[in-house]
Order: C-alpha cells, then sequence, then structure tokens
C-alpha cells in the first residue's frame, strides 16, 4: 500500500499504486511500469482484475485495475519530482480493516479492494 499526500484534500491517505498509460503502452505495461517506479516490486504473475469507468457521465476514459501475485522488491523506488510516496507492505487483514475503517477513500481503488476480499470470502 502507498501512503501519500493528496493536495486537493490537504490529507494523506492509503491507495493502491497507480497511475497513466503513456503513448504507446498498454495498460498492463503502464501498471507493471508504475508498480517498478512507485515501489520497486517486479516480477510476478500479472492479470486484469477489473475495468472501471470513473465518471461515465461526461468522460470516456476506463480505470484499469490489475492483480498481481509473487512480486520482489527488486530495486528503489524512483518517484517523480511531485512525488512523496511511502510503501508500507500490509497483511490482508490489516487492509482489510482500514476499508472497514474507510481509511482507503479513493473510490477507483477501494472498489476493486472491496471485490478482492468478496472473492476471498466465497473461495473459503
Amino acid at each position: 500500500m502507498e501512503d501519500q499526500y493528496r493536495h486537493a484534500l490537504g490529507e494523506t491517505h492509503y491507495e493502491l499504486v497507480a497511475g497513466v498509460v503513456d503513448p504507446g503502452e498498454t495498460p498492463l505495461q503502464a501498471a507493471k511500469r508504475e508498480l517498478s517506479e512507485e515501489t520497486g516490486f517486479e516480477g510476478g504473475k500479472w492479470e486484469l482484475f477489473m475495468t472501471l469507468s470513473p465518471n461515465p457521465t461526461n468522460h470516456n476514459n476506463l480505470s484499469y485495475t490489475f492483480l498481481a501475485t509473487d512480486v520482489e522488491k527488486r530495486r528503489e523506488q524512483h518517484q517523480e519530482p511531485t512525488e512523496d510516496i511511502h510503501v508500507d507492505v500490509m497483511t490482508q487483514d490489516q487492509v482489510y480493516e482500514m476499508l472497514q475503517n474507510e481509511e482507503i477513500i479513493q473510490a477507483l481503488h477501494a472498489a476493486p479492494l472491496w471485490k478482492y476480499f468478496e472473492n476471498i470470502k466465497h473461495k473459503l
């Protein structure tokens, strides 16, 4: 999980790794690049987990969430000058508790996390 300051709210919150798809990239390539840059984690197995439309009333963009498993810390973070990202490796229980306590408030991040935990519940 990433802990970073969000200027519009004037607050620091936990979020998933996120970013934009650069020209010529696929969403998967962008997700792998962002994870590497922001956390230093790389490799593993990747699958498309969820696609959302953030605001279909007046925007046509989509938000892609990938599930990456078995990633490993392979290098240091490479943040942009405007980024101040702190990475915390957490257990599933810790993340679930933060969701329950409304500590993860970015909707495009909370939705796939809720789906993830719902999927776990039904696999037990």
